[in-house]
């Protein structure tokens, strides 16, 4: 039974918890994305339907809030950009990278400079090519950097890439450098300086080391 699945994965995780010596200042993250998830699933969810594998094709995508809030900051709400923004993120919601990553490279077509559009690909490539940053993804954001190489948005999201690949030394230097780009005054900047902040705690600490 599904809630028989979810009450093992809980169990699972709190033991590997203690197995892993995890500090307990992050026993309060981990255990807020289990509530979280737990909670959805109650909601959405069909807790008496027997388990079984999910299909392929019905992996859906879509970006998480605090991405498309940080996008939203960076690049402007309601920007020449955030038109192909939408339609991407829905295409993503349905698990259609590749049709995201047309709707991308057809504005490109139209605007080739810009930077908001080329990065914005690099992040849909990565997420077609299985949460990697692929050589295709990495292209687009470093064409994103290079046509606006004063702007924190690009290594940001760049940096973000590698982070949900799990190259998590590879995201800190895109990170400090957004940090450093980014205004003294900018609304977003507390959340990339806090960000930064916590990566590196994970970064100093051998037991999370993932390079």
């Amino acid at each position: 039974m599904g809630w028989l699945t979810l009450v093992l994965l809980i169990a699972t995780v709190a033991a590997l918890l203690l197995v892993l010596r995890v500090p307990r200042t992050l026993w309060t993250l981990v255990a807020t994305f289990l509530m979280l998830g737990a909670a959805g699933y109650a909601w959405q969810g069909e807790p008496d339907l027997a388990a079984h594998p999910a299909e392929a094709d019905a992996v859906k995508l879509p970006p998480p809030p605090a991405y498309t809030q940080m996008r939203d900051d960076l690049y402007g709400r309601f920007s020449t950009e955030s038109a192909y923004f939408a339609i991407a993120d829905a295409q993503l919601s349905e698990g259609d990278t590749t049709f995201a990553a047309g709707v991308l490279a057809g504005a490109l077509r139209a605007l080739p400079n810009d930077f908001g559009l080329w990065s914005e690909l690099g992040n849909v490539i990565a997420l077609h090519d299985h949460a990697m940053v692929s050589p295709a993804a990495l292209f687009a954001f470093q064409r994103a950097m290079t046509i606006a190489p004063q702007h924190p948005g690009p290594p940001y999201f760049l940096g973000n890439a590698y982070l949900r690949a799990g190259e998590f030394a590879k995201a800190r230097p895109y990170w400090a450098r957004a940090l450093a780009l980014t205004p003294a005054k900018a609304s977003y900047r507390i959340a990339i300086a806090a960000r930064l902040a916590l990566l590196d705690r994970i970064l100093a600490d051998p037991r999370f080391s993932q390079q």
